[in-house]
């Protein structure tokens, strides 16, 4: 297969890189960061205003129509990741925004999307419930009669968000049929939020707590981890994108460094040690992109090799943006572990988002039994 994005796609690329290069600084990057906001509402603002929250929704929904969709909100994530925004952008857009694509109803779909679209409503998904990849057994929060109750931990910009996708267990056995998703305003009485301390706090997380919470059903009864399972993989898709972007903006820091140090009266870019790191760092950036790339021709053709494809996207992405944000540092020496240089800020990212749809050795075992299941059939 040979996939390349279209010209159109790659000038919306260029457009969002030059967005977010004058709105999307180091600097106010650092705003979020230090904790002097929850997140970057200006960016939220714009972002919203130049149609990238809802590039992947349907214009009877509020967003970009025709002419647009996954591969557009590709390119959109990997400059997403380049710049570091201090946005919620995925959990609202590639995990809230793409269950309600999936399951929603007519109604759920016309009150949260355009939402969405115009950058009004924050949305995430309420899986985790504590320590644990996602699987049906570790789902404990339950639902009876249409009430919530349980604790969700930790939930991708729950402090900030307006609604949540939530995971709840209807059944005792233990099957994936047990597992059904709620939707739910977050306003509404019975919820307790409360921040979380974590690694990456441009990219904020909460727990919150139900008790007695009203909540109206998203998809079929018994469906939700079937649902979960598709909206997972195409999270992990865009994900992979955001990875990418960070691993080529950490490459592009580490050789700038390179070629500016000046060492023993040379550049250190000319030692061999140096030139190695670089060098292993472009490979697992490239890598990934080839496997982001498979992954992006997947999700927009719903071809059925998706599931495959999003876990090696995954994988890969995730080993490459942790490959190069801490080879970076190393590259920087010394000053690349103070809090002045930006080498932190990307190294936070990658840890952050290797764990946040699950942990790389979840993919790693996906990637096993998807295949051996396709080889099977």
């Amino acid at each position: 297969m040979n996939f390349d994005f279209s010209d159109d796609q790659k000038q919306l690329r260029d457009q969002a890189r030059k967005f977010l290069t004058e709105k999307c600084s180091p600097k106010a990057v650092r705003v979020v960061l230090d904790g002097k906001a929850p997140y970057d509402k200006e960016l939220w603002k714009g972002l919203a205003e130049m149609g990238f929250l809802g590039v992947a929704i349907p214009e009877e929904f509020g967003g970009a129509g025709a002419g647009a969709g996954h591969l557009e909100l590709c390119v959109i994530a990997e400059e997403m990741g380049r710049a570091n925004a201090p946005v919620p952008f995925s959990s609202t857009v590639y995990l809230a925004a793409e269950a309600l694509l999936i399951a929603g109803s007519d109604a759920q779909k016309k009150k949260w999307l355009p939402a969405i679209a115009s950058g009004e409503a924050i949305g995430t998904l309420a899986l985790f419930e504590g320590k644990g990849n996602p699987a049906p057994k570790n789902i404990k929060l339950t639902v009876t009669n249409g009430v919530l109750n349980g604790v969700k931990k930790p939930v991708a910009d729950g402090a900030i968000a307006d609604f949540a996708v939530v995971a709840a267990r209807t059944g005792t056995s233990g099957r994936d049929g047990d597992i059904s998703l709620f939707l739910v305003d977050l306003k509404a009485g019975g919820i307790e939020v409360k921040s979380l301390t974590n690694l990456d706090p441009t990219r904020g997380q909460a727990e919150i707590s139900f008790k007695d919470c009203k909540a109206e059903p998203l998809g079929a009864a018994g469906e939700g981890w079937s649902i979960l399972t598709q909206v997972l993989d195409r999270a992990a898709v865009l994900c992979a994108f955001e990875q990418v972007g960070g691993s080529d903006r950490a490459l592009e820091m580490g050789r700038d460094y390179a070629l500016d140090r000046i060492a023993f009266g040379r550049q250190i870019g000319s030692f061999q040690a140096v030139k190695h790191m670089l060098a292993d760092m472009y490979v697992s950036a490239t890598l990934a992109r080839s496997n982001s790339y498979y992954g992006a021709w997947a999700l927009s053709t719903n071809a059925a090799e998706l599931p495959e494809a999003a876990a090696a996207a995954r994988i890969s992405a995730t080993q490459a943006f942790q490959h190069c944000a801490k080879n970076n540092i190393q590259v920087h020496g010394g000053m690349g572990f103070t809090w002045e240089f930006d080498c932190h800020m990307y190294y936070r990212r990658a840890n952050a988002m290797a764990l946040g749809l699950g942990s790389l050795s979840y993919w790693e075992d996906q990637l096993i039994d998807r295949m051996r299941k396709k080889n099977a059939a």
